[in-house]
């Protein structure tokens, strides 16, 4: 391959991953044409997308990016898989993908420019941002929701026992 065309191809690279901070690195080495172009199809439906580089100049374009780590773990045949609503919920899209397609090799996966690289496995068993923020949020309410049953407990036992003395007043 010519220089300009390797400078082409890294400044492609830099131009479409320079701002992106995760990512997860596959190997679909055994994947056949119609098996890969399949599982292209079906994470492009759900905004991921999947492309495979060449580890030299990718490793030269995210030199100066936030995924020069994912730069440095690039070995052998990868491919870049990038998008969807986060990184989480990518990697569990491809854990349940590898199901279809066993020949697709999980490696690597880097979470909001981290520099800690985690396996995609392990990504996949974290929550999301939108399970955290739920949490967040049922914990934000849970000691509102325990003051009010406490101050409701009191008056309903209160209510109780005036409603007896009512009852028995008027059997009388």
């Amino acid at each position: 391959m010519s220089k300009p065309v390797k400078d082409m191809i890294t400044n492609e690279y830099r131009a479409n991953y320079g701002d992106v901070t995760s990512g997860c690195l596959v190997s679909v080495i055994g994947l056949d044409a119609i098996s890969a172009n399949r599982l292209r199809g079906e994470l492009l439906a759900k905004n991921i997308r999947l492309r495979v580089v060449k580890n030299r100049l990718a490793r030269r374009a995210f030199a100066e990016s936030p995924l020069s780590p994912l730069g440095a773990a690039l070995e052998g045949p990868c491919a870049l898989i990038t998008g969807g609503e986060s990184i989480i919920d990518v990697a569990k899209t491809l854990v349940g993908m590898q199901k279809a397609y066993p020949q697709l090799e999980l490696k690597v996966g880097m979470l909001d420019g981290d520099a800690d690289l985690i396996e995609v496995d392990r990504l996949a068993k974290m929550k999301s941002r939108t399970e955290l923020l739920s949490d967040i949020a049922m914990l934000a309410m849970s000691p509102a929701g325990r003051l009010a049953g406490c101050l409701a407990g009191p008056g309903g036992q209160i209510a109780g026992c005036l409603k007896a003395i009512a009852d028995k007043d008027e059997a009388a």
